[in-house]
């Protein structure tokens, strides 16, 4: 078996020994060509636009359930969700700052098999997400473009677009970074100027509005639409080893991020539905742009149909590293052959992933737009709740090991933390079409048979594995 140098492998290629050391191994490969590492607030973006990227995309939670529940869940939903989730990745990514992220903390805790599908679930959960990104810029494109709206031109708006974002995520990390900061800037600064534009306009009682009588309530579109707005915040946890001090970076960037993303969300949403009164049915995924001309003009409408685009471009780019540098992680772990941690040449980006995951966003980008969501949102599930299973688990197993930032909650409170979530993630589950059942069924027996091959691979040394190993500095 090959070693990366300076570095010290385990004793087997698949998994590490799992004895009372408190302080574990975790993989990275830190010392590589680049010596550049993205800083805190490059860091900051990059969680945001995993997340969120500005309040596009929330308009269908209007259109499901009125203007009352809508604010309701963007208010209540970061409490039960989104802080709990960035608090266990601060913990984990810490205390494991490799990349690979959650792969590295399920095989941590459970062993190499729920590592495996831990990185099956996330990467085509991740891969599917992207896929929905150009689908949604092309679909505010087409709102200034008609001819995008169908046919042969959204097609190839959409392969295009998506082949020149993945080059430019080819280009590195930190160019993908700084550019986050600037499309932000650039994409949210339309909906601060509605916002205070919208303040003479703001009737209090619209906020109570259960929604138009005789329209049922879409449960299924109205969790899906708080899901997908507000989760993967774990997803950055595939860089740690791309994070220049990640000990102390990542917990302020995370709680940067969280409140950052929450307001990004609620004031534009009061704002809006504050202002204006619109058939129920009008709250589609692009609205905000139409009441961006009611409020304002036709001008504020063409900024935040420009913004769209540029916020898409921002959640692809910062999802596609996330994917890419789990596949590089995986490689670095074993599970993976070692060409998938391969780098290039001249932006030291993991190539291979790159293409990887941008051959199977193209290969689902002209799904359902709801499917995509859906199917997103299911594997996402599975893989949460094993994240929060291994967090739990390697509090109870390793409750000395060194922690640069720990969640300061006895394991009884964790336990509670973790349930609320979960409880939320076995509604959506539940409340999932048969479509997306047998989609993920697959998926998941696909991901069970992509574990026994590799093993089967790594006997008959048919396949190259290196596992990367380095021990923590106390």
């Amino acid at each position: 078996m090959e070693t990366v140098e300076g570095r010290r492998p385990s004793p087997s290629p698949v998994s590490p020994p799992h004895n009372s050391a408190q302080e574990l191994p975790t993989t990275t490969r830190s010392t590589t060509i680049s010596s550049k590492k993205l800083t805190l607030i490059p860091l900051i973006f990059l969680i945001y636009f995993e997340v969120a990227g500005g309040p596009y995309g929330e308009e269908p939670a209007v259109q499901a359930a009125g203007p009352l529940f809508a604010i309701l869940g963007f208010l209540i939903f970061p409490f039960i969700w989104s802080i709990p989730e960035a608090l266990i990745t601060a913990e984990l990514s810490t205390t494991f700052p490799g990349n690979g992220g959650f792969v590295i903390w399920a095989d941590r805790a459970f062993g190499p098999f729920w590592g495996s599908l831990m990185g099956t679930w996330k990467f085509l959960s991740g891969v599917i997400n992207i896929a929905a990104f150009p689908a949604l810029c092309i679909d505010y494109l087409k709102r200034i473009f008609p001819i995008f709206s169908s046919g042969l031109p959204r097609y190839l708006a959409i392969l295009v677009s998506t082949l020149l974002l993945s080059f430019l995520n080819y280009t590195g990390l930190n160019i993908v970074g700084y550019a986050a900061v600037v499309l932000a800037i650039v994409s949210l600064l339309p909906f601060i100027l509605m916002s205070l534009i919208a303040i003479p306009q703001i009737r209090p009682h619209r906020w109570i509005s259960l929604g138009q009588k005789g329209v049922k309530k879409d449960w299924n579109l109205f969790f899906n639409t708080l899901f997908w707005n507000l989760n993967f915040w774990d997803n950055v946890s595939t860089m740690a080893g791309e994070v220049d001090n990640p000990q102390k970076t990542f917990p302020l960037a995370l709680l940067c991020a969280v409140i950052f993303t929450c307001l990004g969300y609620i004031i534009p949403l009061i704002a809006v539905t504050g202002a204006i009164s619109v058939d129920q049915s009008e709250w589609e995924a692009g609205f905000m742009a139409e009441a961006a001309d009611m409020i304002s003009g036709k001008w504020l409408k063409f900024w935040i149909e420009i913004g769209a685009i540029l916020s898409t471009i921002g959640l692809f780019e910062a999802q596609l590293s996330s994917s890419a540098y789990q596949l590089l992680g995986m490689a670095d772990l074993a599970f993976l052959p070692k060409f998938f941690a391969f780098r290039s040449k001249w932006f030291n980006t993991p190539w291979v992933g790159i293409l990887l995951s941008t051959v199977v966003a193209l290969g689902v980008s002209y799904m359902d737009y709801t499917d995509i969501i859906s199917s997103a949102n299911f594997l996402y599930s599975l893989g949460m709740l094993l994240e929060f299973a291994s967090f739990l688990w390697l509090r109870r197993k390793f409750p000395t090991m060194k922690r640069p930032y720990r969640v300061p909650l006895r394991l009884p409170a964790l336990v509670l933390m973790c349930l609320i979530p979960a409880g939320f993630l076995v509604v959506i589950m539940a409340i999932a079409t048969k479509i997306v059942y047998l989609m993920s069924g697959l998926m998941t027996v696909a991901g069970i048979l992509w574990y026994f091959l590799m093993r089967f691979c790594k006997s008959k040394g048919w396949l190259k594995f290196t596992r990367v190993v380095v021990e923590e500095v106390s």
